[in-house]
């Protein structure tokens, strides 16, 4: 398939463990009018690359929030945004903890486990 072929989607996908040394990776989907950022993904993860990391609950229902990330350098949810034929380029949240590729660390701070101090002493 050549790069102008309209049946062609191009994501650039952010890819790594660490800000610092992380990089993009270019990826090309099959483009169906109506598929979202989330279903490129998917078929990404199905076809291509099992190992892409991304979190998501549900697709196109906007309801569960997880599938956020930072598209064309705005934070927008990759089920409702459409894929399209231009380059769309893919980042994780920013001012998150990121775990790895285009997942970050969603829970407040003082929610984390890792925060909380746990005190065996029971009170009577």
């Amino acid at each position: 398939m050549s790069s102008s072929d309209e049946s062609v989607a191009r994501l650039r996908i952010w890819r790594g463990e660490h800000r610092e040394t992380g990089h993009f990776q270019e990826y090309r989907v099959p483009y169906h009018p109506g598929a979202s950022v989330l279903d490129a993904l998917i078929w990404i993860r199905s076809h291509v690359e099992s190992g892409l990391a991304v979190r998501y609950s549900c697709t196109n229902a906007n309801v569960c929030k997880e599938c956020a990330v930072r598209i064309n350098g705005r934070v927008e949810y990759a089920c409702t945004t459409r894929l399209g034929t231009e380059p769309t380029t893919l980042e994780p949240l920013p001012s998150k903890r990121l775990i790895r590729d285009l997942v970050t660390d969603i829970l407040p701070p003082g929610e984390r486990l890792s925060d909380l101090s746990v005190d065996n002493k029971q009170t009577p």
